[in-house]
C-alpha cells in the first residue's frame, strides 16, 4: 500500500536514503561541517541538521572538533562512529593465516598472525582459524561477539556443488566437504569465503590502480600464478569458482602437462610463475640467485634485473615478461578488458621496467591492447581485500536505519 513505511518513496525510505549518502561522504572525506555536508548531499542546511542529529542518537556519527584558521565562526564537524561496527579478515596460506579486524571506517585496529607449518600441524583448520581470529580479536581489544562479518581468503575455490576446496591442495586440512558447516558452527558471525586473488582484485577495485574501471583483469604472481576477472564491475567467479585459475593455462613454451589438478602443475605457472624466475637467472648465468622461498627469490631477482645495467639481469627481464604476456594474449583476447592490474611481489617489484616490456609485449601478441598498471594495493593485498569485503556487508547491515 502506498504510504507504507518501507515503501520506496516514503519519508523513512528518503531519510535512510539521505542517511547513507551522508555516512558514504564521511567515510570518503572524513570529518565535515553540516553545512559542507548540506553542499554535497543537495539538503537544507536545516535538514543536514536533522540528518546529522538523528544519526548521532543513532551512534553512527560523533561530533569531533571544529574548523579552524577560515573566515566566520568555527563549525562543528562530524565523523563516522569508528566503533559503530567491526569487520574481520583471514589471509590462508600454507604457511601462516594472517587475520585483521577492522573498524567501520576501515581503520585496522588489531592483526595476529598464526603459524601453520603445513602437514607437521595436528591442529584441526576450525581451531586455526579462530585462534587467528581471537588474536586479532584480542589485540584490537574487542570480543568475538563484536565483530559483525568475517571473510577468509584462501587460495583455490570452495565448490558450491559439492563444498570441497578446490585448485588447492598444497593447502593441507581445507579439502574436507564438512569444513564450512564445521566453521559456520564454531563462529558466532556471519563468515563468507573468496579466493584470494579476488580480493586483491576487490582491494584494487576499492583502494587502488583499479578505481573508476568496470572491467579490467588482475594477474597475480607470488606464491601461485592466478587471475581475477572483474567483467561489468562484478568478478566473475565461474560455474566452480575457478575462474582466473590460469595457473594450468596451457601455453607455448612449457610441456603440455595432462591432469593438472593432480599435479598442481600447468603450463603458463611453470612458464612464468615465481619458481620458474630462479630456474631461468641460473640458465642465464646469474651466479648470487637468492636462496629461500620462490616467491621471495623472485622478486629480488626480478627487483635486481629492473635496476642492474647487464646483459644477463637485461634477458633475465625481457624473457620474463615475455613469458608474462605469453599467458595474458590468450586472457586479454577471450575477454578484451579495459585495463590489466599486475600484482604480487614477483611482479611489483619489477616497477615501470617491467610493465613496459609486458605491456609492448602484449600488444605484439594480442589484438586487444588494455593499459597495463602497476597494484598500488601492496602491503598485505589479500587481507586487505577480505576486510574491504567484510565491511561492505557491514556497513549495509549498521549503516540501515530505515528499520
Amino acid at each position: 500500500m502506498a504510504g507504507t513505511a518501507g515503501t520506496p518513496g516514503t519519508p523513512r525510505v528518503l531519510r535512510a536514503m539521505n542517511d547513507r549518502a551522508a555516512l558514504d561522504l564521511l567515510l570518503e572525506h572524513g570529518p565535515l561541517s553540516r553545512t559542507r555536508i548540506g553542499k554535497l548531499t543537495g539538503l537544507s542546511k536545516p535538514t543536514a541538521s536533522q540528518l546529522l542529529a538523528r544519526l548521532e542518537v543513532a551512534g553512527l556519527v560523533l561530533a569531533t572538533g571544529t574548523t579552524e584558521g577560515r573566515p566566520g565562526p568555527s563549525a562543528q564537524l562530524y565523523e563516522v562512529n569508528p566503533g559503530a561496527g567491526h569487520a574481520a579478515g583471514l589471509d590462508v596460506t600454507p604457511q601462516r593465516i594472517l587475520a585483521a579486524v577492522a573498524d567501520i571506517t576501515g581503520r585496522t585496529v588489531g592483526r595476529h598472525e598464526l603459524p601453520t607449518p603445513g602437514r607437521r600441524t595436528g591442529t584441526p583448520v576450525v581451531q586455526q582459524v579462530t585462534d587467528a581470529l581471537d588474536g586479532a580479536v584480542k589485540a584490537a581489544g574487542l570480543a568475538r561477539d563484536d565483530i559483525h562479518r568475517l571473510v577468509i581468503g584462501t587460495p583455490g575455490a570452495f565448490d558450491p556443488t559439492t563444498g570441497r576446496l578446490r585448485y588447492a591442495s598444497h593447502l593441507p586440512g581445507w579439502h574436507s566437504p564438512t569444513l564450512l558447516d564445521e566453521l559456520a558452527a564454531a563462529l558466532p558471525m556471519p563468515f563468507e569465503y573468496e579466493n584470494d586473488v579476488n580480493l586483491v582484485a576487490l582491494a584494487e577495485q576499492r583502494l587502488g590502480a583499479a578505481r573508476g574501471h568496470a572491467d579490467f583483469v588482475l594477474l597475480w604472481n607470488q606464491e601461485g600464478l592466478g587471475a581475477a576477472l572483474v567483467l561489468g564491475g562484478r568478478l566473475h567467479r565461474g560455474w566452480t569458482g575457478g575462474a582466473g585459475e590460469v595457473g594450468f593455462l596451457p601455453v607455448p613454451g612449457t610441456p603440455l602437462v595432462r591432469q593438472v589438478t593432480k599435479a598442481n602443475s600447468g603450463g603458463y605457472q611453470e612458464l612464468a610463475g615465481s619458481q620458474a624466475v630462479p630456474r631461468l637467472a641460473r640458465e642465464l648465468g646469474i651466479k648470487d640467485v637468492p636462496p629461500g622461498p620462490y616467491a621471495e627469490s623472485a622478486a629480488q631477482l626480478v627487483a635486481r634485473a629492473a635496476e642492474a645495467g647487464d646483459r644477463a639481469h637485461g634477458e633475465l627481464l625481457r624473457t620474463y615478461a615475455t613469458r608474462l604476456a605469453t599467458g595474458l594474449a590468450s586472457l586479454v583476447s577471450v575477454l578484451d578488458p579495459e585495463l590489466v592490474v599486475l600484482s604480487g611481489a614477483a611482479l611489483t617489484s619489477g616497477g615501470e621496467s617491467l610493465r613496459a616490456l609486458v605491456q609492448a609485449e602484449l600488444e605484439e601478441l594480442a589484438a586487444s591492447r588494455p593499459r597495463l598498471v602497476m597494484g598500488d594495493v601492496r602491503e598485505h593485498p589479500v587481507l586487505r581485500g577480505a576486510l574491504e569485503s567484510a565491511l561492505a556487508t557491514t556497513r549495509d547491515e549498521v549503516f540501515d536505519t530505515s528499520r
